[in-house]
């Protein structure tokens, strides 16, 4: 026995190795070849095999492991052929192969049945079984690209489409490979797909793009469902259009049936581009100013003010801070204080957005005297760097390509390292990093050597831009300067859409793609036009961030109701009408230090500093922890808590911060109260501080009737800090709209 267990041992590694021993099978010598890359690895993945839930998670499953989807071939083809000793595939004995009998049912497998003795795929493993496990066929082409048909189609709920997945090779066939193509729908709610790309339209009017990959290759399917009943054109062409915004974003709501809510009042428009704009509400004076105004113009007018106003600045680097400030715990207090302060001085200079961008990416220098530098201090790695930037300034999600290739894109682990090769002489001078609180200086510079090596292969890459070609690199400067380049260029067609899909998701609630920081062909954009637009205009005008704001803010779009119509209550993503948005902590709480007359004190900060001119989250705060300010120890970019909570009522109901505020005696309550003003003034005052507008007849008469039982100064201070503390309570003062 064991001397049989030696010979089919030296069969097996000969089989291995292509030789077909004299008197073997004529079913050996007679197979057509198949090829490990092109039919075997596509198998694994369409049958879920080398998916994230089996065999391609990080560590396999009982033994076996796979890479990610096939991102890796060799070692898919060592895992198969040469891991336990060979015992999965048995070319002397094709049939009694555990990769067949396990697949097939035949064998105990935890993954279940995956194909029949009978299918297609048990007949070509068993072929390449047969054949040898050869590693490549003579002649063997590339996959260069996958094509999906349809790639744009109108649905009926209820509906169905064959979706039909082609691939192209270097040799210039094609092949029909829908069967072993794997589906996802990105709203699988609104349009499903199954395993074998059948699309169903489901009840709910909408949109969704279905994704069809084969071997990493990706293409999409873009389905609309409209909505039932006919609008007439009329309409639409009624439709006001202040700019291109107002054109492109009618013509996609004429394709789904969809009408617009009607625009907002005056006093509506203008807290809601005061809070956009400078993350501050109008005051009662600029209210009556503004309602009085007759002009035709005077929206326009108003966004060109505050877009001069120096809040503009705060506001606007309060946001870039979240993605850009890291931990002083980490880094040093004076390297995150100089940092903020170039990322706000960046914003009240209204440095050009690529500018900004160089200066970051190339940025040297002292810590303590260039703030960009701080950047480098904080992301000390290559793979570091690479996950930022991609991110932050292209919109690619690159992290999952750092370990394999990336499930949902083209994105290769050749790609992220080659890209991070970019940053491999970054060098630093100086006393490094303490946690847990860093205090020395360091200087970021220009190291004389340094490498990025691919992590499979062993092999030094060298810098690669993601697509395109960059500015060669100069041996004698700093790679880096090669990389800004060809980030902020007017060719690389995601830097500009990142950046306005970023502005446009500020503004309106909601991005064109969400998440904001994921562009990508299997998560379109809900209005492609207008996205491309927008960054066109972006560019011509020499990326300008005002300018940017200045367009989406004069759009008639921006100024619809979110008062849904029976035409588009269902609409969550094509700006029918305005979507609400909760107020940004730091917008929420000087708000409240407005309304109330009593400032913001703050732990290292000066007397009457605004919440959005801290520095650091490490600045305690109640208040802004309780709405969404992200975690101090959170690594930038930071996330914020958009939605509602209970625990945001109870602080709003029961804080004692907030309730010594109101009640202060040195307040707005206090003050309005002991002043000359009736009632009814008192009550139009606070409804122009807390919502910026005046109260209709109801909301006069119910306000009135607080101050019936004040007898005294004591009772009427009472009834104004009751009515201020319900404004301040309600979803009219929390939420923009």
């Amino acid at each position: 026995m064991r001397r049989f267990h030696k010979i089919a041992g030296v069969l097996i590694s000969l089989l291995c190795l292509g030789f077909v021993p004299r008197g073997a099978s004529a079913v050996a010598q007679e197979a057509q070849p198949v090829s490990f890359e092109l039919q075997v690895q596509p198998i694994m993945a369409a049958r879920g095999c080398s998916t994230g839930a089996c065999h391609g998670k990080q560590r396999g499953q009982n033994g076996f492991q796979l890479s990610l989807l096939g991102f890796d071939p060799e070692f898919d083809y060592a895992a198969l052929t040469m891991n336990a000793r060979g015992r999965r595939v048995f070319p002397a004995a094709p049939d009694q192969s555990l990769l067949l009998l396990k697949a097939t049912g035949q064998a105990p497998h935890g993954g279940g049945q995956r194909f029949k003795v009978e299918s297609d795929e048990y007949r070509i493993l068993r072929a390449w079984i047969v054949a040898g496990l050869p590693r490549r066929v003579a002649d063997e082409p590339k996959l260069t690209a996958v094509t999906a048909a349809p790639t744009e189609q109108f649905m009926k709920p209820g509906e169905t489409l064959q979706l039909q997945v082609t691939a192209h090779y270097s040799d210039g066939s094609t092949e029909d490979v829908t069967r072993m193509a794997m589906f996802q729908s990105n709203e699988s709610a609104i349009v499903a797909v199954d395993d074998d790309g059948l699309i169903e339209a489901g009840p709910i009017p909408g949109e969704a793009s279905i994704m069809a990959r084969y071997m990493n290759v990706i293409a999409t399917c873009n389905v609309a469902i409209p909505l039932a009943g006919e609008v007439p054109d009329e309409l639409y062409a009624a439709l006001p259009r202040n700019n291109f915004v107002d054109e492109l974003v009618w013509q996609k709501l004429k394709s789904l049936g969809i009408t617009p809510s009607p625009p907002v009042d005056d006093a509506k428009f203008m807290r809601r581009v005061y809070i956009d704009i400078i993350g501050t509400l109008p005051t009662p004076d600029e209210v009556r100013e503004f309602l009085a105004d007759p002009s035709t113009d005077k929206r326009q007018h108003l966004i060109d003010r505050l877009l001069d106003r120096p809040e503009y600045a705060e506001h606007w680097a309060n946001k870039w801070a979240d993605l850009l400030r890291p931990n002083p715990y980490r880094v040093g207090i004076k390297a995150v204080l100089n940092y903020d302060y170039w990322i706000r001085d960046s914003f009240r200079q209204n440095k050009p957005y690529d500018q900004f961008v160089r200066e970051l990416i190339a940025a040297q220098g002292s810590t303590w005297h260039n703030g960009a530098a701080t950047l480098f201090r904080d992301r000390r790695s290559p793979d570091e760097m690479t996950t930022l930037v991609t991110q932050l300034f292209l919109g690619i999600r690159l992290e999952c390509a750092k370990c394999h290739h990336h499930v949902f894109e083209k994105w290769s682990q050749d790609d992220f390292y080659s890209f991070a090769a970019y940053f491999a002489r970054v060098g630093y001078k100086g006393t490094g990093l303490s946690t847990p609180i860093s205090g020395g200086e360091e200087i970021v510079l220009t190291a004389k050597s340094g490498s990025v090596s691919h992590p499979l292969t062993g092999e030094v890459l060298q810098p690669r831009p993601l697509f395109n070609e960059a500015p060669p690199i100069d041996p004698d400067t700093d790679p880096r300067e090669a990389l800004a380049a060809w980030v902020t260029s007017k060719d690389n067609d995601y830097f500009a859409p990142a950046a306005v899909n970023r502005i446009w998701n500020d503004l309106m609630g909601r991005g064109l793609v969400m998440p904001v920081d994921d562009l990508r062909a299997t998560n379109p954009p809900s209005n492609g036009p207008l996205l491309e637009a927008l960054a066109n205009d972006f560019r011509d005008k020499q990326f300008n961030l005002k300018e940017v704001i200045r367009t989406i803010t004069s759009s008639y779009v921006y100024a619809l109701s979110s008062e849904p119509t029976d035409r588009n209550i269902a609409d969550t993503q094509n700006y029918s009408r305005h979507y609400r948005q909760r107020l940004r902590a730091e917008v929420m709480l000087d708000a409240v230090a407005d309304i109330t007359g009593v400032p913001n004190t703050f732990a290292a900060m000066p007397p009457g500093s605004r919440a959005k001119e801290i520095w650091t989250h490490r600045v305690d705060s109640l208040f802004l922890d309780t709405f969404g300010r992200p975690d101090p120890n959170q690594d930038p970019p930071c996330e914020r808590q958009e939605d509602a909570t209970v625990t945001q009522a109870l602080h709003m109901m029961n804080a004692t911060e907030l309730h010594s505020r109101v009640t202060s005696d040195k307040g707005r309550a206090a003050k309005l109260a002991a002043s000359d003003k009736t009632p009814e003034q008192i009550v139009e005052e606070l409804y122009l501080l807390v919502y910026a507008r005046v109260p209709d007849s109801e909301e006069r008469e119910f306000g009135n009737k607080l101050f019936e039982a004040a007898t005294d100064q004591a009772g009427r201070k009472q009834a104004t800090e009751d009515l201020l503390w319900a404004l301040l309570n309600t979803p009219e003062f929390l939420f923009k709209d």
